[in-house]
Formats: C-alpha cells, sequence, structure tokens
C-alpha cells in the first residue's frame, strides 16, 4: 500500500514541476515579448527598423494574452500536486526546540495528533475546494481575458487536492497503527521499517 502512496504522490509532485517549469517559461516569454514590444515601439528603434519594426508588431510580438490567468491557475495546481509528496516524505517545516527532549511515545503521539490534523485540514480544502467548482460551474463564471470557464482552475486543484486528502487519511492510519502497536512502521523521512 505504502508503494503506491508514495509512487501517486511523486506522479503528482512531478505533475506538478512539469506544470510549474511551464509557468516559468510562460512568464519568460511574455516578459521577452512585453519588453521587445514597448521596444519596438520606441523611435528610435522605427527609425532603425522603418517598416521592419510594424512589420515585427503586426506578427503579434508582445505579452502573451492571459498570462496572469495561466499562471494562477497553474500556480495552484502546482501547490495542491505537490502537498501529497510532503505529506508522505513528513517535509512539513517542523520546530523541535521542545520535541526533541521528549520521549519517543510523547513524540509518536504527538506525530499522530499532528498526522489527523493534516488529514482533517486536506480533506476540508478538497471538500471546500469542491464546493467552489460547483459554485463556479453554477454561474458559469470565465476568466475576464481568455474567457475560459473558472471551475477549470477549480478541477485542475481538486484533483492533487483529493490526492492529498487521500494520502493525508493514509498517514494518520500509518500513525495511529504505530501509536497502537508500538513499531515504527514508517519513518518520518518516508521510509518503510521492515
Amino acid at each position: 500500500m505504502h508503494r503506491f502512496m508514495y509512487g501517486l504522490a511523486r506522479f503528482m509532485a512531478i505533475l506538478g514541476g512539469l506544470v510549474l517549469s511551464a509557468i516559468i517559461v510562460l512568464v519568460c516569454i511574455s516578459v521577452i515579448g512585453r519588453r521587445l514590444n514597448t521596444l519596438l515601439h520606441t523611435d528610435w528603434v522605427q527609425g532603425i527598423l522603418g517598416n521592419g519594426a510594424q512589420w515585427l508588431l503586426d506578427t503579434g510580438i508582445g505579452p502573451i494574452l492571459g498570462d496572469f490567468e495561466l499562471v494562477e491557475a497553474g500556480t495552484a495546481f502546482a501547490i495542491f500536486a505537490f502537498i501529497p509528496l510532503c505529506q508522505i516524505t513528513g517535509g512539513h517545516a517542523t520546530v523541535d526546540i521542545f520535541t526533541s527532549q521528549m520521549s519517543d511515545r510523547v513524540n509518536r503521539t504527538i506525530q499522530v495528533v499532528v498526522e489527523i490534523a493534516f488529514a482533517i485540514v486536506l480533506v476540508v480544502i478538497a471538500w471546500k475546494l469542491y464546493d467552489g467548482m460547483q459554485a463556479k460551474m453554477r454561474y458559469n463564471e470565465t476568466t475576464f481575458l481568455l474567457q475560459f470557464p473558472v471551475w477549470w482552475s477549480y478541477l485542475a486543484s481538486l484533483i492533487p487536492a483529493i490526492v492529498g486528502a487521500v494520502v493525508g487519511i493514509y498517514m494518520a492510519v500509518v500513525r495511529i497503527g504505530e501509536s497502537v502497536t508500538g513499531r515504527t512502521l514508517l519513518k518520518v523521512g518516508g521510509e518503510v521499517d521492515h
């Protein structure tokens, strides 16, 4: 079961990384296009290139239309896509100033409480994303420039949010099992204990 959950979480993180990389390329192209468009409108470039400057402008050199809408949707997806891997590997930021001085039993109890809390929060986030998507579908809300339905962005974020919730529940069950049996089934770094 752990191998499947880890593989699913890793797949989502890779997908999130690909989307994040595409966003970076999109932003770079848009910024370069915006700068070239501004440069081609200057008098001295038009004096040097003459009709060539206008020809280049007519080809569509400029910022990518709706770039911020695509960045917004893609970034939300990427954030939710990274959560499952972070959850299963215990990659969340921790402050262990106090817990490093406590016994293993107390730390195990704290870990159970944290995993249950994370599972609940991840389920609520997925549920609220679903509710939000339903509202956007009902009102046929679209983005301003590209006019694509806003619910598409919600759906793109909902899928990895559901995966995150499933992984969160799995991790809570693992930690509860560890607490009940007194055995370490999964080290905090995500490694299985054999």
